[in-house]
């Protein structure tokens, strides 16, 4: 879902056939960092642990010469950006599944954004603080449903201590930033109850037609487990 709206974001701002230079903050194992270098793109992939940074590489490995050139690895907290690069160096930056972990993001959003060229696009994937009581109340957990109406902290399916972004704080850190909201989806909104590991529907293509229709449409998009917010650097 987030590979269509990204590229719903790109081909609606940027010319047909550019070379976008792109850095892809805690890229996690390359998925979108390979997936934008086999379309042709300039990508500059930053990862903190060195599992992830080793999988990208094997995975990279296995590519033509051609998308290999076109993407550079560097091991790095995302919150340096600054030491490594210089300031209007990218047209588009990706920030995915990466906040949560991050208990203070204002200072790192403005640094990201200081990497964005003007009318650069800024992508960011957090957890929907106004919709932690979700996956426990579908879940029946009723006391895990209170709970979470009146926080953004939660534990993820790693066991780990997290928080959640809301809508409206994140749409002001934008606009302060110099890259205000320009369009933003919601992402699982069906399907976050899913198990772990669950097989892949049969019906995999009606699946992803529903919850990219709900990743647009109020009021769902507002309860999706995720949200993808898409800013733009004046």
């Amino acid at each position: 879902m987030v590979a269509r709206q990204l590229d719903e974001q790109i081909a609606g701002r940027f010319p047909v056939g550019q070379r976008l230079r792109v850095l892809d903050v805690g890229m996690g194992q390359g998925t979108q960092a390979l997936r934008l270098a086999r379309a042709g793109h300039q990508v500059t992939g930053v990862e903190q642990d060195p599992k992830m940074i080793a999988a990208a590489r094997e995975e990279l490995a296995g590519e033509p010469e051609g998308i290999r050139e076109r993407v550079r690895l560097v091991q790095s907290d995302g919150r340096d950006t600054g030491v490594h690069f210089l300031p209007g160096s990218f047209d588009l930056v990706l920030c995915h599944g990466v906040l949560m972990y991050i208990d203070e993001p204002d200072p790192m959003l403005a640094g990201l954004a200081r990497m964005l060229a003007p009318g650069g696009l800024l992508s960011l994937l957090v957890r929907n603080g106004d919709a932690l009581a979700m996956r426990p109340g579908l879940s029946g957990d009723w006391a895990g449903a209170l709970a979470a109406f009146d926080t953004i902290t939660y534990r993820n399916r790693l066991g780990l201590d997290v928080r959640a972004d809301r809508l409206s704080d994140l749409t002001a850190t934008l606009a302060g930033i110099g890259a205000p909201l320009h369009a933003w989806y919601g992402v699982r909104a069906f399907t976050d109850t899913a198990a772990d590991g669950a097989e892949i529907p049969a019906d995999l293509d009606g699946l992803l037609a529903v919850e990219e229709r709900a990743g647009k449409t109020d009021p769902y998009r507002g309860v999706a487990a995720l949200l993808h917010l898409c800013g733009v650097r004046g």
